[in-house]
């Protein structure tokens, strides 16, 4: 069914039925943007452990604000 075909049955529902409609499509449309995860398969995930460069960089981060904050 075309929305040309689909907006004047729409706007003939009463006010329930248009809210139930909207709350469906609502629905429809997170479950498209929600990232799906599949039971059993194995997904990288970054961790700081053993990041050196990162601790290094926070730690200048630091310093710099340190100096900022005692001048």
């Amino acid at each position: 069914m075309l929305t040309v075909e689909l907006f004047p049955i729409l706007k003939s529902l009463p006010r329930a039925d248009k809210l139930r409609v909207m709350q469906f499509l609502i629905a429809e449309l997170a479950k498209e943007e929600e990232p799906t995860l599949q039971a059993g398969a194995t997904y990288s995930l970054w961790s700081p452990l053993n990041s050196h460069e990162a601790a290094h960089t926070l730690s200048q981060l630091l310093e710099s604000d340190q100096t900022a904050q005692n001048a």
